[in-house]
């Protein structure tokens, strides 16, 4: 599935569509180079979830917990990961196998951990400042 991301004003409504895509899959996995838009637009499907929280990066946190009518949605970001052992520390097992949804930024540093259901989704962006969204 490709999503196309035309601009940072209609972010939400490709986030609308990425959520109708997602099925009853919980863990994603987003790819991109820095600068991609990765957390935005995470912080665009929090927001189309429901989150009324200030969405920021986990850059420093590893792990953002937002609610989501009640419901929880974990945010990560491993780019500061140095180890692997940090991870296993912070217990990543418990969120990503709590059937939360888990939004992954930087995941090529964990890759072995992931779930084997884990949803890639690489973020794109194109020449012409558009961003590309694909996942299986």
């Amino acid at each position: 599935m490709e999503i196309k991301i035309q601009s940072i004003d209609t972010i939400r409504e490709s986030a609308r569509e990425f959520i109708q895509n997602i099925g009853d899959r919980k863990v994603f996995a987003f790819y991109g180079k820095m600068g991609a838009g990765k957390t935005t637009f995470v912080k665009a499907i929090c927001e189309e979830l429901g989150v009324e929280d200030v969405i920021t990066s986990p850059t420093f946190a590893i792990v953002n917990e937002y609610d989501s009518h009640g419901t929880s949605i974990f945010h990560f970001d491993f780019y500061r990961i140095k180890r692997l052992e940090e991870v296993y520390d912070m217990g990543y097992e418990d969120y990503f196998y709590s059937g939360a949804l888990c939004f992954i930024e930087w995941p090529e540093l964990i890759e072995n951990l992931l779930p084997e259901d884990a949803v890639k989704v690489n973020i794109e962006e194109k020449a012409d400042g558009t961003r590309s969204v694909t996942f299986e």
